[in-house]
């Protein structure tokens, strides 16, 4: 039997549904405009959300003290990760704002 606690990416397949509501929420506001362009940037700022979360899984997994305990790693990638991709959609959602302001 694997050591599910020993795998970074559990974090990413748990979150995966609230990723998918966040990242539908980020498409479609604000509705306008809606052009190619503001399509391209939303679909950007999502992939770099996933791989940032992803990286960051694997990078906290690796660098937790094990002394706190079996899932210590686990529970501290799960944080660092949820946060990294909260931190790039916001940023985004900032950016986007700023970049596609009605004139």
């Amino acid at each position: 039997m694997s050591d599910v606690a020993g795998m970074p990416t559990l974090a990413l397949v748990l979150f995966a549904p609230w990723f998918l509501i966040l990242s539908v929420l980020y498409w479609l506001y604000p509705r306008q405009p809606r052009n190619a362009r503001r399509r391209g940037f939303d679909a950007l700022a999502i992939l770099l959300a996933f791989a940032g979360c992803l990286l960051s899984l694997h990078w906290s997994f690796g660098l937790a003290d094990r002394s706190y305990g079996h899932l210590w790693p686990q529970i501290l990638a799960t944080s660092v990760g949820y946060g990294v991709f909260l931190a790039v959609l916001t940023a985004a959602f900032f950016i986007r704002r700023r970049l596609f302001a009605r004139s």
